[in-house]
């Protein structure tokens, strides 16, 4: 059983991770929309100038090739990829922060499954960045994890 003052900082993690978690869906799915507007051809020529200001040559050409991969098929997946994953957590962040309980399990699953996908990415790709973006929604799961509890106690929902 918590006490007050740790369920206090377990409610303000909470609600500072949901919402970070929040902002980057936003973002996921604004970024997916730009997508279909934008032409693959300019999206890897803005690369592909930035990429020519990197101090590492070598990293510079293993992201040049990679831009240089970047075709409308993959516009279109990543596009997709990245408004039902901005969507889907929007809907269940909403959810989160209206306290509504079906969204907390409902949360974790769908947060489960997104890092289960992201490590087979880690592994294959090797990417720092989805490292940190996985660690982060480990966290995000433990604050969502340990609120629900809170409210179920407090509901009286407890098992």
């Amino acid at each position: 059983m918590d006490t007050k003052q740790e369920e206090i900082l377990i409610y303000d993690g909470f609600l500072i991770s949901v919402l970070l978690k929040g902002i980057i869906s936003v973002g996921e799915v604004l970024g997916g929309i730009a997508l279909f507007f934008i032409p693959p051809a300019f999206i890897v020529g803005i690369a592909t100038i930035v990429l020519n200001h990197l101090p590492l040559p070598s990293l510079q050409g293993i992201l040049l090739t990679e831009v240089a991969k970047y075709t409308t098929g993959t516009v279109v997946f990543v596009a997709l990829y990245l408004l039902s994953r901005g969507l889907i957590k929007v809907v269940l962040i909403g959810a989160l922060l209206k306290n509504m309980l079906w969204a907390y399990p409902a949360s974790l699953v769908v947060l489960a499954g997104f890092v289960l996908y992201q490590l087979y990415q880690i592994f294959s790709a090797h990417s720092l960045l989805l490292v940190a973006v996985t660690l982060f929604d480990l966290i995000v799961m433990y604050f969502i994890w340990r609120e629900w509890k809170i409210v179920e106690r407090h509901q009286g929902h407890v098992r």
